[in-house]
């Protein structure tokens, strides 16, 4: 049976890392927002793209939660030498590794000689070993624009520069409307057994990949099919700020609220023990709830979740 992930970062990389143990690479396809990607000092980075990857691969830094592990920085120590001159203002809040640049690099590179991130994306990740289908959502640029204060952040400046501390006013996925899916992208929507929706940020992480026109419309086709996961625990999330973002941007910040987000294309919900409590609520509008532990501590907990995810689409049906 063929599973498809609609996947934000760490989340979904470490579900991810979990499902390849379960089932054949051929039978699993992650699509993954790419409205994160940026350029940064002339490199273009993606990064739910590369979590995901080093998550798989084993070489993502276990202790960040991002990057590669056994890292150096003196690339960005000689460039803190520039800034901490006086001569430009700051350009190093976003670090990048010494290893990690290589990566960065590589894709730069293809991306001047003309080749799609689709493409590029499946050459890293052969490179690393994935022998899943990784698909950016689209090979479109878009980018997640935040408004604070009154004042337009990239994604990057809210999440990396100022820590994610600053209020949300509205969200807006720049170049969405226009963008197209990637190849493959509704193909692997459509022959899906299964198609499970992350525990990522809704709004930031999975948002950006149902505002491409044609996701939506092909994952409420298939609702039947599809398995949403909350990333919402408790009332709160385990990393990042959706459960912020949730309440700033007017849901509730429960697994319920994310329920509410996902309720026309998921016909099924799994939320938390910690929240059985909300069971009845998420019944309520439609969707079947299946309460687990989904907490991912480990590569043999993530195998469980996913478990759980490919059998629980009969519920719905």
């Amino acid at each position: 049976m063929d599973v498809t992930v609609i996947a934000g970062g760490v989340g979904a990389a470490r579900l991810l890392r979990g499902v390849q143990d379960i089932i054949p690479a051929d039978q699993l396809t992650a699509i993954v927002n790419v409205a994160d990607d940026c350029e940064i000092h002339g490199l273009w980075i993606s990064p739910d793209l590369d979590t995901v990857t080093y998550t798989c691969a084993e070489a993502i830094d276990t202790d960040r939660g991002w990057g590669l592990g056994d890292e150096s920085w003196q690339a960005m120590a000689t460039l803190r030498r520039y800034t901490d001159s006086g001569v430009r203002s700051d350009l190093s809040w976003f670090n990048l590794g010494d290893r990690d640049l290589g990566t960065h690099l590589y894709r730069t590179s293809r991306r001047n000689e003309g080749a799609p991130l689709s493409v590029i994306t499946q050459e890293i990740t052969l490179a690393w070993g994935i022998e899943f289908a990784v698909i950016p959502a689209t090979d479109d640029p878009i980018a997640t624009k935040l408004m604070s204060s009154g004042n337009q952040l990239d994604f990057q400046e809210y999440f990396v520069r100022d820590q994610h501390s600053v209020a949300v006013e509205s969200v807006e996925f720049v170049g969405a409307a226009a963008a197209r899916p990637a190849p493959g992208v509704i193909d692997a929507i459509n022959r899906a057994g299964v198609i499970v929706i992350a525990p990522s940020n809704p709004v930031v992480s999975i948002g950006p990949i149902l505002a491409i026109p044609g996701i939506r419309e092909a994952l409420r086709e298939r609702r039947s099919h599809v398995v949403a996961i909350s990333g919402i625990i408790g009332g709160a999330a385990l990393k990042g700020p959706a459960d912020r973002l949730l309440a700033e941007l007017g849901h509730r910040s429960t697994a319920a609220g994310v329920a509410e987000l996902y309720a026309d294309i998921a016909a099924t919900m799994i939320i938390d023990e910690a929240d059985r409590g909300l069971a009845a609520e998420i019944t309520e509008l439609g969707m079947t709830p299946i309460v687990t532990d989904t907490i991912m501590v480990d590569r043999s907990a993530a195998a469980r979740l996913g478990t759980v995810c490919l059998s629980s689409s009969d519920h719905a049906r």
